[in-house]
């Protein structure tokens, strides 16, 4: 189906009809200007949005606010440096 065209003259002087038109199901308006599109008019979809849109889809399993039973390194060994070197597998590059 193709969208119905209006030139902006068209869209100024009907306004308020074009909108209740869009807004009961009647399909996007592109606006013209010169013979070239300038805007589409659609209707407003309102959704889940991001926030929640997983809702009901998602199940949390056990305690994801307890304390991991994973004993860190830096919590083992303190005294350890590493070096940049092996860690990075190049030598790091000093900025001057």
């Amino acid at each position: 189906m193709a969208e119905r065209m209006v030139t902006a003259a068209e869209f100024a002087a009907g306004c308020r009809e074009l909108l209740d038109e869009v807004a009961a199901g009647g399909g996007a308006i592109v606006i013209t200007i010169d013979g070239q599109p300038a805007a589409r008019l659609a209707p407003c979809r309102e959704g889940p949005g991001l926030l929640g849109q997983d809702l009901g889809r998602i199940e949390i399993l056990g305690d994801i606010m307890a304390p991991l039973d994973v004993e860190w390194e830096a919590e083992v060994n303190p005294e350890r440096v590493i070096d940049p070197i092996t860690w990075f597998g190049r030598p790091v590059e000093s900025e001057q």
